[in-house]
């Protein structure tokens, strides 16, 4: 049990802070993106939600390029603070939140789509400020889509495999995830310890799905069909 109870535990913890990456990352985004039209936009959100086809291989190679000692941000970050991402469950989170982040930039943009601009615009006239506008109007009127978002992402972030394995690596404790200890396990033959993390995953996904389901399901159409 403990060797189930290890990766579960460091799933769920680099699940959470790369959602809250995501979450964010994806929010700000889908506001800038805003109820734009062109090919600009188009473009943009496309290059945005590449990470969603790329074959995790692909994504977890140009991370390594990033990320590495000799990359742009790697290698300022080792330079100037001596930190490396390279193999450690930060990087990992950093894998899993890249692979997240378009589907919380979708769920958001089709919730902000469908709030009122009317309600923006008194706002305005009252005197409000963009900012205040967006936390006092906007994302409590597209909240429900946007948890719909966090909860898609999560669940993407446990199930995430090929990024984080070139990224963090598969060390047992440290950055071995709930899938990555699967494969493991499958790989050594041991089909015990495979089936139990095999049925913690699922049972974990599809209350994930549910949930998700559930918030989709009092959403407006909009957002159905962009998630």
């Amino acid at each position: 049990m403990t060797e189930a109870l290890q990766p579960l535990l460091l799933t769920l913890k680099v699940s959470a802070l790369a959602t809250v990456l995501a979450l964010v990352a994806g929010v700000a985004c889908a506001r800038a993106l805003g109820r734009r039209r062109g090919l600009a936009r188009d473009v943009a959100e496309s290059l945005l939600t590449l990470p969603l086809v790329l074959p995790p291989t692909v994504l977890g190679y140009y991370l390594l390029v990033v990320l590495g000692r000799n990359g742009v941000i790697g290698g300022w970050l080792h330079a100037n603070f001596g930190i490396s991402l390279i193999f450690t469950w930060q990087g990992a989170v950093i894998a899993a939140a890249v692979a997240a982040f378009p589907l919380t930039l979708r769920a958001a943009r089709a919730a902000f789509a469908e709030v009122d601009a009317q309600f923006e615009q008194a706002a305005r006239t009252l005197g409000l400020t963009e900012t205040a506008v967006f936390f006092r109007v906007s994302l409590p009127l597209a909240w429900r889509g946007v948890c719909a978002g966090a909860l898609l992402a999560f669940a993407r972030a446990m199930g995430e495999f090929g990024a984080t394995l070139m990224v963090a690596g598969s060390l047992p404790g440290r950055t071995q995830t709930l899938s990555i200890a699967i494969y493991n396990a499958v790989m050594a033959g041991d089909d015990a310890t495979a089936q139990t993390l095999v049925l913690i995953s699922l049972v974990t996904a599809v209350v994930i799905l549910i949930l998700a389901a559930r918030l989709l399901r009092r959403a407006p159409r909009g957002l159905q069909d962009a998630a």
